[in-house]
């Protein structure tokens, strides 16, 4: 009987030194850029932005209200990294842009300003880390060095 019991404390050892994390805490990254062609998708003439603000929210599927809110500034390479806190199986979460950084390009993209992310231990995920889509500002006219970019991509004709 001791051995049993033994065998089964060793197995919930090895359990929890293989889940190797703090359940309900997770880091969602991601990275926000300027779109200078107003395409809302990157291109070889975007650019990451440093100083960027993003917000993470999340809310509940069904009262909508905010269950958690938490804002980061974009590093040196337009990234940003956001520790959540809870597990937020029952809400709604996405990170949005907030703020820019650059005046000229402070015009939040109108499909890509948001990303969903699953902040939630019942996922199938085996990582604490959840990575979030691109999002970003636009200018607010198309530099004129798009078109070619544009025509490469096959996006424009002639």
């Amino acid at each position: 009987m001791a051995k049993a019991v033994a065998l089964v404390l060793c197995i919930l050892a090895f359990a929890t030194i293989g889940h190797g994390h703090q359940q309900g805490v997770f880091n969602v990254e991601g990275d926000v850029y300027c779109d200078p062609c107003r395409v809302q998708f990157e291109t070889e003439l975007s650019k990451r932005l440093i100083g960027a603000t993003v917000r993470l929210e999340c809310r509940n599927l069904d009262t909508n209200a905010v269950t958690f809110t938490k804002e980061a500034v974009t590093g040196a390479n337009g990234h940003y990294s956001l520790q959540v806190e809870g597990d937020h199986e029952n809400d709604s979460c996405e990170v949005s842009v907030v703020k820019s950084p650059r005046e000229d390009c402070s015009t939040p993209m109108d499909d890509f300003d948001k990303a969903k992310i699953v902040c939630s231990d019942n996922t199938g995920m085996h990582s604490t880390v959840r990575f979030a889509n691109p999002i970003g500002f636009m200018t607010k006219t198309a530099l004129p060095q798009c078109g070619p970019v544009l025509y490469n991509l096959g996006i424009l004709l002639e």
